[in-house]
């Protein structure tokens, strides 16, 4: 007999089928005891009145692996309106040794590093695996809607020997007797490889050793790059980048609505326009002071409060930041060159994504290295390929664990990210 996941049981009611999963909980009542099942699907309702059956199950601890091979009945009142009845129960393995928090609850009532500690049980969590079911199902958003528009899926070197953004710190490893560094970003090859393909992406790794500790930060996340050619300026960027979001929340309301109702979540509409405004404007609508080089998060958080009253939207364009806020390779405004054709995306009032039009020209880019004093040498294969032929391009990168925390309302981007690595955990 196949083995049924627990979502497909209505389908079988009058028949007998077999199930496996964990012991999520028992109830134990004077005359029966009610056995819920948790498999990868969901839960399942097993109705034990037989007193040998029922000894048995005393020996079960929560989360002890089973098999139930049972009539499926319907039942109104159980999960997905049937149970169980007239059960066999096999145990897989001995007795679970129960975690250190109740996985039945609604809720983790355990703090988050004790989660984070013990995150292979506490991931088994309808809310916490509910939250990853929605970033593989944006993972598959972003493929699907970049996929649409013609883009080529790369995959590019995590370890390389030149930093790729001069402004971050980068974490430094020994590669056979050479000094290397883990990969900020894959900037530099997407830009690359726009001369093979013209669109492309990618969904990678990146590490940031930036001593960051705060609830949005992590030193390795999961980035979803883009990166197209043949643009008129960072606009034809943005336009894509609308499309792409709009298709990872299509795509996640789609194949997470399961966990979209676990956590209470209704995912944003993306407006067909998302509103922009200029970095001066936002400074002066965030009231920040007129020479303020960057947003700080109480700006981003202002400007969020803005877009929801006044364009009634989540998402929010900030363009044309100061150059010497943006890394090297931005291209500038060329009617205001101390700005940029750059941009980032605020998601209710958080920084999602950074973007922007990209210098095309060789010369250009020695002309930009020079003006910040920076030497040629480091990335001086990078800029070879600029000497061959690039058109006009552009490009974002949107952080994976961010979109998800934004998205069901996660107070800390930890509580969406299976294994995080910050400045103080590297384990498990």
């Amino acid at each position: 007999m196949q083995r049924t996941l627990s979502h497909h049981l209505p389908a079988h009611v009058g028949a007998t089928v077999r199930i496996a999963g964990w012991v999520h909980r028992r109830r134990t009542l004077k005359s029966v005891v009610f056995l819920i099942v948790r498999d990868a699907a969901g839960l399942a309702q097993v109705v034990v009145t037989d007193p040998a059956v029922r000894a048995e199950l005393e020996k079960l601890s929560e989360e002890t692996v089973v098999e139930v091979t049972a009539t499926v009945t319907a039942n109104a009142a159980a999960p997905a309106g049937v149970e169980l009845t007239d059960p066999t129960v096999r145990p897989l393995g001995p007795p679970a040794v129960p975690p250190p928090f109740d996985l039945y609850r609604p809720t983790l009532t355990a703090s988050l590093p004790t989660q984070l500690d013990n995150a292979p049980t506490a991931l088994r969590h309808p809310r916490r695996s509910a939250a990853l079911r929605i970033s593989a199902a944006a993972v598959a958003g972003f493929r699907t809607a970049l996929d649409a528009h013609d883009f080529v899926e790369i995959h590019t070197p995590k370890v390389v020997s030149s930093s790729t953004e001069s402004g971050a710190n980068v974490f430094a490893l020994d590669w056979f007797g050479r000094p290397a560094y883990l990969a900020q970003s894959p900037q530099f090859y997407k830009q690359l490889m726009v001369g093979v393909f013209e669109r492309v992406y990618e969904v990678g790794p990146v590490f940031r050793a930036e001593p960051h500790d705060t609830v949005r930060h992590l030193a390795q996340y999961t980035s979803l790059d883009a990166e197209l050619g043949f643009v008129a300026d960072h606009r034809d960027v943005m336009r894509v980048l609308r499309d792409t979001v709009a298709g990872m929340l299509a795509t996640v309301g789609e194949r997470a609505a399961g966990a979209l109702d676990t956590l209470g979540v209704e995912p944003p509409t993306v407006p067909a326009e998302i509103p922009a405004v200029h970095f001066i404007d936002a400074l002066r609508i965030a009231g920040a002071p007129a020479d303020e080089p960057d947003l700080a998060p109480a700006h981003e958080r202002a400007l969020g409060e803005w877009a929801r009253r006044e364009h009634a939207s989540d998402f929010l364009f900030v363009t044309g930041y100061p150059m010497a806020k943006r890394p090297f390779y931005t291209h500038p405004d060329p009617a205001r060159p101390a700005y940029s054709n750059g941009f980032d995306l605020l998601f209710r009032g958080v920084e999602l994504v950074t973007g922007g039009q990209r210098l095309h020209r060789h010369a250009d880019y020695l002309a930009a290295l020079a003006a910040r004093g920076e030497p040629v040498e480091p990335v001086a294969g990078y800029l070879d390929a600029f000497r061959h032929g690039m058109p006009p391009h552009g490009g974002f990168a949107i952080g994976l664990e961010r979109f998800v925390a934004r998205l069901v309302g996660a107070a800390n981007v930890r509580e969406v990210t299976a294994f995080p690595r910050d400045r103080h955990r590297l384990t498990p």
